[in-house]
């Protein structure tokens, strides 16, 4: 028995958010709006289209895991929710490990870059392959 909402069990009081008494009502109101000769063949379209996208998050959730391959079964997802981060926690995590940081730290964090020498006439600029 859920405590919060009286009921034999908390998944039977909402699906989309929406509770039992709401669910009753627009049931009824889809009887009256379509009318008992509709009403069996929008019900299969209904079906038909969960069907469909039951289907396609299993298909979607089969190809994931075939292209991340071993290992990310047991992957937290949870832990990859971005709710989960409090930008003032954050900070003062920050802020105390910058304290906890011994003085000679800070220095070499602040220290100048030395100047760069201007390239000679007719020299190229440093080019990288690999970051292009």
């Amino acid at each position: 028995m859920c405590k919060k909402h009286g009921l034999v069990s908390c998944k039977l009081k909402s699906m989309f958010g929406l509770s039992a008494e709401k669910l009753l009502l627009l049931a009824l109101l889809a009887v009256l709006i379509l009318g008992p000769e509709r009403l069996p063949y929008y019900a299969k379209q209904l079906g038909e289209w969960a069907r469909k996208g039951k289907r396609m998050v299993d298909n979607a959730q089969v190809q994931m895991k075939s292209e991340l391959g071993e290992g990310f079964e047991d992957m937290d997802w949870k832990k990859l929710d971005p709710r989960q981060y409090d930008p003032r926690r954050i900070v003062r995590e920050a802020l105390m490990d910058e304290k906890k940081r011994p003085a000679n730290a800070a220095e070499t964090l602040n220290r100048a870059k030395p100047p760069q020498k201007p390239l000679e006439l007719g020299e190229s600029p440093p080019f990288d392959q690999e970051s292009t």
